[in-house]
């Protein structure tokens, strides 16, 4: 008796479509018993495309099966069950005509052995063309209704009658709740992560009852949705065969304004875009992650990478609170050679000492910052670069460091090769930008950075602990603590961003 298995596939969920499968597997059973044959098993996927095999894992477990050589024949009923593309079709039926498995297709009588390859490929670009045809008309059903304004299915902020293309209705609980995360987001100053976090400690789940996280709150954050505009069309289907999809361009999107839809209002939505493009800018460029939630939090960056510093505690009789390069600590040691740990009790410490040392020698230390700044700011202009010079220059130098930065994210050079290329470029950007200023008259007077020098030290004078200080309130009075490989700590206060 021969053994034999079953494939079998349905395109969708609908039920019926999963009646046609049940339905499947019942001529199976039926024509094994009529054919004396031993029908060992029954491969089915379900909801799955038949133009790729990526997702069918029935059909992987199959061929995978196959090898072991427990059976000695595939029964299929129709060469579309099996594959909607040509080339998967003859590829599957080439391997399985290698390792002498019998592929029988019932409904054309016909197998893979006795049968002409050329009959098994005409049929599958039938087959192929027939899907192609649907996807078309697909497409067109698709286009037509994003033009009259189709909505999504599930969105968090409003609710869906099952079958209504065209209308959603606003929940009045979420939209409080998509409101309260613009204001967090543009008027606080929160992060998404914190964003999340704080809706998972109020206990408020997600539209499917599931915990916030950094990219559900992004989401939020970016949907048009909550401005009245239903956005369709961001992706096209370009190659058929492999299912390939493009990302449209703006130019090719369908928008539909329906202000039954509003929730926020431009401002607030535009406001919380540009936020989150100078955080994802500063984050992939500068390794700035936005974060107030800790004291230190973007304070404290490594000198060798230029990633921030991040917090960690470990327990262990007592709980230690310390600081190491986020680079190192988060990718591996490779990414950065900087080994520094820095107790947060030892920083504070050396921190309120430091403030005490400037305010013992303030009138030592204004003297010096402001000779340092007419130094900087006031020199003669034979001693300038022209104004076009500088200019050039600049120029030269941000289209280098684009340059090294889409080398690296394209991985054509190493995270250690980008950073010996770029930080000498950063630090020459910054000299030439500042030379730029005080030449175009854009810098502060003496004046006006002797009154923000007596500003800071105003607000050191004011700092009865400095443990009592939020992030926000230290970020006024310090601009950012480096550290090196060797452990020497640099502080600069924040003066016009000027070192003092």
């Amino acid at each position: 008796m021969m053994n034999v298995v079953a494939y079998c596939r349905v395109s969708t969920d609908e039920k019926d479509q999963l009646n046609s499968l049940q339905t499947q597997k019942d001529f199976f059973e039926a024509y094994a018993s009529k054919n004396g044959m031993n029908l060992i098993k029954i491969y089915s996927d379900q909801g799955i495309s038949g133009t790729k095999t990526k997702n069918r894992a029935a059909f992987n477990q199959m061929m995978h099966d196959a090898e072991t050589k427990i059976f000695d024949a595939v029964l299929i009923k129709d060469v579309s069950r099996l594959a909607r593309n040509t080339v998967v079709l003859l590829e599957a039926c080439r391997k399985l005509r290698a390792l002498d498995i019998e592929v029988q297709f019932l409904n054309y009588r016909m197998n893979n052995m006795g049968n002409s390859e050329f009959l098994l490929t005409l049929y599958a670009a039938m087959a192929q063309e027939e899907s192609y045809n649907t996807s078309k008309r697909i497409k067109f059903s698709k286009k037509f209704n994003a033009e009259k304004g189709k909505v999504p299915n599930f969105v968090f902020g409003y609710d869906k009658i099952k079958g209504d293309y065209f209308h959603l209705h606003i929940n009045e609980n979420e939209a409080n709740t998509v409101r309260q995360i613009f204001e967090w987001y543009t008027q606080k100053g929160d992060g998404t992560l914190k964003i999340a976090q704080k809706l998972n400690t109020m206990g408020i789940p997600t539209k499917r009852g599931c915990k916030w996280t950094q990219n559900a709150v992004a989401r939020i954050l970016t949907n048009a949705i909550y401005i009245g505009k239903i956005i369709n069309g961001k992706q096209e289907l370009v190659n058929f065969p492999e299912s390939k999809r493009i990302r449209n361009d703006e130019s090719a999107l369908i928008i539909v304004q329906n202000e039954d839809l509003r929730i926020i209002d431009d401002k607030t939505f535009e406001k919380a875009e540009q936020i989150l493009k100078e955080r994802q800018a500063a984050f992939h460029t500068d390794k700035i992650r936005h974060s107030n939630r800790y004291l230190f939090s973007t304070l404290i960056r490594c000198k060798e990478c230029g990633f921030s510093f991040r917090r960690t505690v470990r327990t262990y009789r007592n709980t230690y609170i310390r600081w190491v390069c986020s680079s190192r600590n988060g990718h591996g040691t490779s990414t950065c050679e900087n080994m520094i740990v820095l107790d947060e009790d030892i920083l504070l410490s050396e921190i309120q000492n430091y403030f005490s040392s400037l305010l013992q020698n303030k009138k030592f230390y204004i003297e010096t910052a402001m000779e340092i700044f007419r130094k900087e700011h006031e020199a003669h202009p034979e001693q300038k670069e022209s104004t076009n010079e500088i200019r050039r220059k600049l120029s030269e130098m941000k289209k280098y460091k684009e340059k090294m930065l889409q080398l690296f994210t394209a991985d054509l050079i190493s995270l250690e090769e980008f950073q010996a290329r770029t930080l000498p470029i950063k630090t020459e950007i910054s000299r030439l930008e500042n030379a730029l200023q005080s030449l175009c008259g854009e810098s502060p007077d003496s004046k006006t950075y002797e009154k923000a020098l007596h500003a800071v030290f105003q607000n050191i004078e004011q700092i009865t602990d400095i443990r009592a200080l939020s992030n926000a309130e230290i970020k006024k009075i310090i601009h950012e603590i480096t550290v090196d490989k060797d452990g020497n700590i640099d502080i600069y206060l924040n003066v016009f961003r000027e070192e003092i």
